[in-house]
């Protein structure tokens, strides 16, 4: 089969999963962000490695939700030392310290990306909001997460978040057979992608009726700016990456 093909079938399949049988929690999510932003609350993302793009994905963007606010740290990421990222999402106490950063309360909620959902990173990132009485949300494979080697934590993030959303990922996330012992294409980013902005779309419906509505316009979109100016005025000092 065509390879382009295969990916795609792959893809969709996978899509259909998600979109069949996480729904309830989508819609449960979104309900979720409503409530935490009509109480005045900051919506946090937080991914380590190529889960960072997520929290990236949600921020300050055309047709995003003007509350979200992503947790970045450059030790985290990829650009200034992948294979130091590897290490660092899996010491213990660096999410802490990098959470500490930011002034997460209890009316807020905070959303966390891992594929495999074992990593101590993560975990200890919806164990800190625990603490805090802050709502959060997980989206990982399940799959994964149930064969992965766990962290000393010793959980996955399915058994510490308050909701749980499954990406329907493979186990070790590539998707494409190019023959029997290997795989390629990975599949995370599209699923953390298509699950956040199946999120977003449901926000937009229910904020539909606000007399400000609470999502950013292209700038090259008339009247962009100065309804954009509205928005930046009420979370810029609220969002460090603004």
């Amino acid at each position: 089969m065509n390879m382009i093909k295969k990916y795609k079938n792959e893809v969709i399949k996978r899509i259909k999963l998600i979109s069949k049988y996480q729904e309830k929690q989508i819609v449960l999510s979104a309900q979720k962000f409503y409530e935490v932003y009509k109480g005045n609350g900051i919506i946090y993302l937080f991914g380590t490695g190529h889960s960072h793009m997520l929290a990236e994905e949600g921020h300050f963007r055309a047709g995003g939700f003007a509350p979200i606010c992503p947790i970045l740290f450059s030790g985290l990421m990829l650009h200034e030392g992948s294979i130091l990222s590897s290490e660092v999402e899996r010491t213990e106490g660096i999410t802490t310290s990098v959470l500490n950063n930011y002034d997460i309360k209890s009316n807020d909620l905070l959303v966390i990306f891992t594929n495999s959902g074992v990593n101590q990173a993560p975990l200890e990132a919806a164990l800190y909001a625990k603490k805090l009485n802050c709502f959060t949300i997980g989206i990982a494979s399940l799959e994964y997460s149930k064969i992965a080697p766990k962290s000393n934590i010793n959980k996955i993030l399915n058994d510490i978040v308050d909701i749980f959303i499954d990406n329907h990922g493979p186990p070790g996330d590539a998707l494409v057979e190019v023959d029997e012992l290997k795989k390629v294409s990975p599949f995370s980013t599209i699923s953390g992608s298509f699950i956040l902005n199946s999120i977003i779309s449901c926000v937009g419906e229910l904020c539909k009726d606000e007399k400000l509505f609470p999502f950013y316009i292209s700038g090259n979109m008339p009247k962009a700016n100065e309804h954009n100016k509205k928005l930046l005025k009420l979370y810029k000092n609220r969002n460090p990456h603004i």
